[in-house]
């Protein structure tokens, strides 16, 4: 009995030094020898410098490039350090094709497995926190929670879930036949302002973080009804309300002028693609403090997948359409003072190649270096409400870094080859 006791008593000893052990790991240190620090877009490069991160955050900066007795050391000092980038607009459940059919064939769950694949590709490619904006069913909130909870590689997520849409319109099941698109629908259609609102208030019950319409028409779905208005005001105005009062940001899929400017003035906070706009829309946007996500790396993916056999005749029609609009609104609302803020729709492209929509923000829109950085970091972290969490390199914000072998506020396109990435104090590899 005694042998008994005593075995229990080792084991019992045994287990707690190990949990011991495994708590100092995970408490232990981590020290960032910086080449170059780029804390903030707005600042610049600050030269070298040591960053402690403990459990996940940032506690410490210091100038120079100091070597402490204890804690693991990350040797970048021939990189430039700099906060995790932002993507306002990703898909990530989804990968580039027209091959609209398979939501009949391929059940949500298959989402999710896909969905791990692009964000360990979102991750790696420097894109430390996304929004993904458009998922089946419970699929972005599996992914969200997988990420947070350190089971799968990837950024941290805000997910809308399905995006809401008008029966019949862009978002809602179309291109099958009438029963099955009955039975695939996921409840996300609405009409009238009434049933908007209730909607938007199922969506904030089963999860969601944002609400993303579709105000207008687009480009991928099976309809041909062109690409403006959907929505009506006093729908859009009720799915605005109704977000708002539960602490929910609205970003509203617009490619026609008349849908931005309705979208705009219903109070939406983002409009997505903004590609056809006249000076009625801009003001609307200004007036209201809309910003605009150009997701030109959208336009890229399907001109990429034109004349392959890809899309149906419809879809297109509606491709080359909007191709010739590449940048002109972002351009025009920049001038006008609206905010750009980053956004690429990954998936129409694929994923992990987020990174080449800031040479097009200055190619086609006019932006600087320091602009595009900041659209990435310090604009896109308000628009989602965590300014005081991430998009910055400072004490108590979340150990979201990237390290690459460049300046970019020099050339850019040193983003597009991320040498090193941790989130939320994890290393990403």
């Amino acid at each position: 009995m005694r042998h008994a006791i005593s075995a229990v008593l080792t084991t019992f000893i045994l287990c707690f030094s190990s949990a011991v052990v495994a708590a100092q790991e995970q408490t232990r240190d981590q020290i960032i020898l910086a080449g170059n620090l780029i804390a903030d877009a707005d600042s610049g490069p600050a030269g070298p410098a040591t960053i402690t991160v403990r459990d996940g955050r940032i506690v410490s900066i210091d100038k120079g490039l100091n070597r402490p007795d204890s804690g693991d050391i990350i040797d970048l000092s021939d990189k430039t350090v700099l906060p995790g980038l932002i993507d306002m607009h990703v898909h990530l459940s989804g990968d580039p094709g027209g091959d609209f059919w398979r939501r009949a064939t391929e059940p949500d769950e298959w989402g999710v497995v896909v969905g791990t694949k692009n964000a360990r590709l979102t991750a790696l490619a420097g894109f430390t926190t996304v929004r993904d904006v458009g998922s089946a069913p419970q699929v972005g909130f599996v992914l969200r929670r997988g990420t947070a909870e350190g089971m799968i590689m990837g950024p941290r997520i805000q997910s809308a879930g399905s995006s809401l849409a008008i029966i019949g319109g862009h978002g809602d099941v179309s291109g099958f036949r009438p029963e099955v698109n009955d039975a695939l629908a996921d409840g996300s259609a609405c009409t009238g302002a009434m049933q908007c609102a209730a909607v938007v208030r199922e969506a904030s019950k089963n999860g969601a973080d944002l609400i993303k319409i579709t105000a207008t028409g687009g480009v991928l779905s099976q309809q041909a009804r062109g690409l403006d208005q959907h929505f009506t005001d006093a729908e859009m105005e009720a799915i605005v309300n109704s977000a708002h009062a539960l602490g929910m940001r609205v970003a509203a899929h617009a490619h026609g002028p008349r849908g931005i400017e309705a979208a705009s003035r219903a109070g939406v906070d983002t409009i997505e693609h903004c590609t056809f706009a006249d000076d009625a829309t801009i003001r609307a946007m200004k007036d209201n403090g809309t910003a605009c996500i150009p997701t030109l790396m959208a336009f890229v993916g399907v001109r990429e997948g034109l004349g392959k056999g890809i899309y149906t005749a419809p879809v297109e029609t509606k491709i080359r359409a909007t191709l010739e609009q590449l940048g002109k609104a972002p351009r025009a609302m920049r001038a006008a003072g609206v905010p750009i803020v980053f956004g690429t729709d990954s998936g129409v492209y694929p994923h992990g190649r987020n990174a080449e929509e800031f040479a097009l923000m200055i190619k086609h829109i006019g932006m600087t270096e320091r602009e595009v950085l900041a659209s990435a970091t310090t604009a896109a972290a308000k628009l989602m409400d965590l300014e005081n969490e991430v998009g910055r390199i400072a004490p108590g914000f979340s150990a979201d870094i990237i390290a690459v072998g460049g300046n970019p506020l020099d050339d850019i396109t040193v983003l597009e080859k991320v040498d090193w990435v941790m989130v939320r104090g994890r290393i990403m590899e």
